[in-house]
């Protein structure tokens, strides 16, 4: 009986006790991941860090008109277009593969997250991208000495981009790429650039996109230019519709960033479109 009654006594104290304790056991923090800061997988020809999720399967059509420039005669454009057809599969939440054949290349590449923003955490989502493409411009009856490894390029990209809010997203997009075989005997095989894009947000579907990319050791005689691209995002039922103007009608990495022969001021420019259909 003496024992009953001690315990009862004892009762109050043993739970304050534990609580005490309890309370100054932290819960663990959960480190939210910003949300995507691009809604489509490209800004307009830069890779934007937005992946494909597990599972998805994303089947796009990327198509550039001809030069508005050739006026009537190119019936502004639409006469000489490139079309890109792409697929891009999500194999695990942070790996992306993908395919892709258009006039000017073969395309064979991976992109994968390698750090998220976090909100009041790391301020950058960073991701990678890498590709093979086989380069169709290299006709064989054009150059019937070259050999299949002559017309292989390979690109490396990091794709660093920030949030700063609902309405703006930054990125920044350091690239090297090496080209087995180039025209031009004065231009190096390895090549490098850096590429920078923006969206901005301006209505509850539309955004105004812009990518630009600087190439950093281009022959001092190259035809080449740097692309330059405008262009619009309309989201329609989960998909985004990108329409926009481009000083590139290569669609492939290596094809914007070392073979982009449009100039705006000249108003040699293409219009394009990209379409993505999700299984």
């Amino acid at each position: 009986m003496k024992k009953l009654i001690l315990l009862l006594f004892l009762f109050p104290l043993l739970t304050y006790s534990q609580d005490d304790l309890l309370s100054g056991v932290e819960a663990p923090i959960t480190k939210e991941k910003v949300a995507s800061a691009f809604k489509a997988l490209k800004i307009v020809n830069l890779e934007s860090t937005k992946l494909a999720a597990k599972g998805d399967l994303y089947f796009v059509v990327a198509h550039r008109f001809g030069s508005i420039k050739d006026g009537f005669e190119g019936f502004y454009g639409l006469d000489n277009a490139n079309t890109q057809i792409k697929f891009i599969y999500g194999l695990t939440p942070g790996i992306n593969i993908s395919a892709a054949r258009s006039e000017f290349a073969y395309d064979f590449a991976t992109k994968y997250m390698l750090l998220p923003q976090i909100k009041d955490g790391f301020p950058v989502t960073i991701a990678g991208f890498n590709s093979l493409s086989i380069n169709n411009t290299l006709k064989e009856s054009l150059y019937p000495k070259l050999e299949f490894k002559n017309r292989l390029t390979y690109v490396a990209q990091l794709l660093i981009s920030r949030k700063f809010s609902e309405k703006l997203s930054l990125e920044i997009v350091p690239s090297f790429f090496h080209e087995n075989f180039v025209l031009d005997p004065e231009q190096s095989n390895s090549q490098y650039a850096i590429g920078f894009g923006g969206r901005y947000k301006f209505a509850k579907r539309w955004s105004l996109n812009m990518d630009y990319a600087a190439h950093l050791n281009r022959a001092s005689n190259s035809i080449y230019k740097n692309p330059l691209s405008i262009g619009f995002d309309l989201e329609t039922g989960g998909h985004v519709f990108q329409m926009h103007f481009t000083s590139s009608q290569a669609i492939d990495e290596a094809g914007y960033l070392g073979r982009t022969t449009g100039d705006w001021i000249k108003g040699d420019i293409f219009f394009g479109f990209n379409l993505a259909r999700v299984f």
